[in-house]
Order: C-alpha cells, then sequence, then structure tokens
C-alpha cells in the first residue's frame, strides 16, 4: 500500500484512531452541506473499512490525510474508479476534510499529492473530479490543480435524489505535457 508525503501532510491507510473524527466529520452537516446527508457512527466506520480494504487491494484509493507535524487526522483524499452509472468514466480525485482544517491549502496540498501519484505511478492520461455545482470550495480546488471544466459536460449525478444538490459538474485535468483525453 503506498503512503504520500507532502510537505506538510500524510496521505495514509485508515487506523482505528481515524475512526471517531472521521465519524464527527460525517456527521457534521456543514462538512456534509454537499452531500445528501449526514453519516451515522457505523456508515463512517463502513466507509473507513471498505477504504481500507481498497487501499490494500490496489496499493491506492482514498488514503487518511493526517498533518504530519502534528499527527492530527484531518479527513481523507485520494483517487476512486468512477462509479458505475455515471455519464463518464475514468478515475476521480477527492477530498473531504474536517472544518478546523479548512483554509489552509490541505485540500490542495493533499489533491495534488494524489494526482500526480495518478500520473506518475498509475500512469493515467486523465484524472476527473466531480462535485455538486454550488459547492464553491472544492471547484475552487479543482482550479487550483489546474482542472478545467466544459459545462457541457455537467450532468445530474444518478446517485443523488431530485433536488438542489443532483446536478454536478465535472473537471478534467490531462496528464502534464500530454494532450486532454479525446483532444
Amino acid at each position: 500500500m503506498s503512503e504520500l508525503r507532502t510537505d506538510r501532510l500524510v496521505l495514509r491507510g485508515w487506523r482505528r484512531s481515524d475512526l471517531a473524527p472521521w465519524a464527527a466529520m460525517n456527521a457534521d452537516p456543514v462538512v456534509r452541506a454537499y452531500f445528501p446527508g449526514v453519516l451515522t457512527r457505523e456508515q463512517s466506520e463502513a466507509s473507513a473499512a471498505g477504504f481500507q480494504a481498497d487501499l490494500e487491494r490496489r496499493g491506492w484509493g482514498w488514503w487518511a490525510v493526517e498533518v504530519a507535524a502534528t499527527g492530527e487526522f484531518i479527513g481523507f483524499t485520494g483517487l476512486d474508479p468512477v462509479e458505475d452509472g455515471m455519464p463518464f468514466t475514468g478515475i476521480e480525485a477527492g477530498w473531504r476534510l474536517a472544518r478546523p482544517a479548512w483554509g489552509y491549502g490541505y485540500a490542495t496540498e493533499a489533491a495534488r499529492a494524489a494526482t500526480a501519484f495518478a500520473f506518475e505511478e498509475l500512469g493515467l492520461e486523465e484524472v476527473l473530479a466531480i462535485t455538486a455545482a454550488g459547492n464553491r470550495r472544492s471547484r475552487a480546488v479543482m482550479r487550483r490543480l489546474g482542472m478545467t471544466r466544459d459545462p457541457a459536460d455537467d450532468f445530474d449525478d444518478p446517485g443523488v435524489p431530485e433536488g438542489p444538490l443532483r446536478r454536478s459538474v465535472l473537471y478534467r485535468l490531462p496528464r502534464p505535457g500530454g494532450r486532454p483525453a479525446g483532444g
């Protein structure tokens, strides 16, 4: 299983000590504002177990993120195949951080490490990112990563109930020095 390091962060496998802060993050309605709802402790623990299983099986996936200087768990970032039923395929980058970790550039820093891994270790030609259309914070991270959006790629997420969160945007990041997929 791969562990990634940046100047300030460690992207690593999941530990038992991550479960309580992970559950607290997923119970925070502000953190989950662009998801259909908050998660229970059991749902959070099941998701972390699934993330760890993917890391062990593939060597990559949704890594736990900790601040290197303190060892504090602050959320997750990583890569995952796009879910079945979406109007596109590929590998997406994603992130979610606890509110106290917002505003420090951690999401961008962690996502840069994950996308570098995607290009350098996995040999991908492109990485995708998806969010609800109204999620300005995540969209800003996508732009800081150098991702671009074509409004023609916007879609209604089939996994989200009807309502304001269903409309989603797709951002793309081609391999550095390469051409965008289909270009």
